[in-house]
């Protein structure tokens, strides 16, 4: 069996402002279970980052373990790429981003590495607001080894072995936002029309940013106990309102209805416009944004959409200071500068 994707493509495939097609921006194909709602956000990644006419040389993608850390093989197979151990892949991606600031970071985890082996990480990496994209791909169950609940399955849940969860879940966009996150999303893996613009925004935005995408298991989590089932989340879904993703271009134009409650400019000149469904929701005033998430959960609805941005968010390295140019570019001469250097610096300090 192969896994090779046909090189062969139609001519006439649509190309972005870079002359790519779709098709640049794939991997190998995917191995996992036939349904599995990881290869549906990975074809979102696909689509946002050939919308965006990012070039894929520019994108470094990283995971860790689980069925949701293969998924980087399925997506951006001319990106660099690097598959880390259970949980660390926040570590490896700090470490990156402090080596190149240049890249576009993107991180993709699951429920059981990011909530359990991996929630120290996943809380620094949030409070340090480190300059990445970070995509919890959460079906609430370890798929690798049989189906057992994970820290994301909810309280009574019930997957395919037949017994209720007797744990509360835990809220990873809640988790984050109390972290001090400035990007911070949920989806559904059903939902392109939803991910999409999310995924544009969150890879647009300067700062850590998460989407948690509930991804249902087909094999061990999809019955209709389950809320982590296509089902259920269906039914119970409630979303902040509709989320259009405007990129800048050279000309201005009006491609999108008018009447949209907040229309948020980003750093790079791109816009969100938000079409907000529920007044009470305030998506830059994290109390708020907290607030609204707790009342869905007692309601036993999930709360979809853009759930809370901080407009003047200030990544890792505008915080620390760092050099401009990119740690692997500096030469010896600016790493070493000198005895005279040290001894300026000693002096200054007495």
């Amino acid at each position: 069996m192969s896994y090779q994707v046909p090189k062969f493509r139609h001519p006439e495939l649509p190309v972005n402002d870079l002359g790519y097609t779709k098709a640049d921006y794939e991997g190998s194909i995917s191995t996992l279970c036939a349904g599995c709602g990881h290869d549906s956000i990975s074809g979102a990644i696909v689509m946002a980052c050939h919308e965006l006419s990012i070039e894929p040389h520019k994108i470094a993608k990283l995971s860790g373990i689980g069925c949701s850390s293969k998924t980087p093989t399925y997506f951006l197979g001319k990106s660099h790429g690097f598959n880390s151990v259970h949980g660390r892949m926040p570590s490896v991606v700090t470490g990156a981003a402090m080596a190149n600031r240049d890249l576009l970071y993107l991180g993709v985890s699951g429920d059981g590495d990011t909530a359990s082996i991996g929630m120290g990480q996943f809380a620094h990496v949030a409070r340090r607001n480190l300059n990445m994209v970070y995509i919890v791909m959460n079906n609430g169950c370890y798929g690798l080894t049989k189906g057992q609940d994970s820290a994301t399955a909810d309280e009574g849940s019930v997957s395919k072995k037949g017994d209720p969860n007797v744990y509360s879940g835990i809220d990873l966009c809640g988790t984050a936002m109390q972290m001090g996150a400035t990007f911070v999303a949920r989806s559904f893996s059903g939902d392109k029309g939803q991910l999409v613009p999310l995924i544009k925004a969150a890879i647009t935005h300067r700062g850590f940013a998460l989407i948690d995408v509930i991804s249902p298991c087909v094999t061990f989590n999809n019955n209709p106990q389950s809320t982590k089932s296509y089902e259920f989340v269906r039914e119970h879904a409630e979303a902040t309102g509709t989320v259009d993703f405007i990129p800048m271009r050279k000309e201005i134009t009006t491609d999108y209805d008018p009447g949209f409650s907040h229309e948020v400019t980003l750093h790079d000149g791109s816009s969100i416009h938000l079409y907000k469904m529920d007044e009470t929701h305030d998506p830059f005033d994290r109390r708020s944004a907290i607030n609204t998430l707790e009342d869905h959960r007692s309601k036993h609805s999930i709360l979809t959409g853009l759930i809370y941005m901080d407009k003047d968010s200030r990544e890792l390295h505008e915080v620390l200071e760092t050099s401009q140019r990119p740690l692997n570019q500096l030469e010896e001469g600016d790493l070493c500068p000198g005895n005279k250097m040290l001894e300026n610096i000693n002096a200054s300090l007495r």
